[in-house]
């Protein structure tokens, strides 16, 4: 009796998950570099850059079908 291979090891992240993930991270850096721009201050940027990633990311994962 033979036995097949084992196949190609299963992703980390699924496609939807990097999809999320990705675009939570681009639009958190927009935010963070135009509140760096409007207010000069780079803790607040990376306040607000984290805050809207965060953010993103739920609105993403409930908006993104499955």
């Amino acid at each position: 009796m033979t036995t097949l291979p084992p196949g190609p090891p299963d992703p980390l992240l699924s496609q939807r998950a990097l999809l999320v993930l990705l675009t939570a991270a681009f639009l958190g850096t927009v935010i963070g570099v135009l509140t760096f721009f409007s207010e000069g201050s780079a803790a607040t940027a990376v306040v607000a850059g984290l805050v809207a990633a965060g953010a993103s990311t739920l609105g993403l994962h409930m908006l993104i079908g499955r």
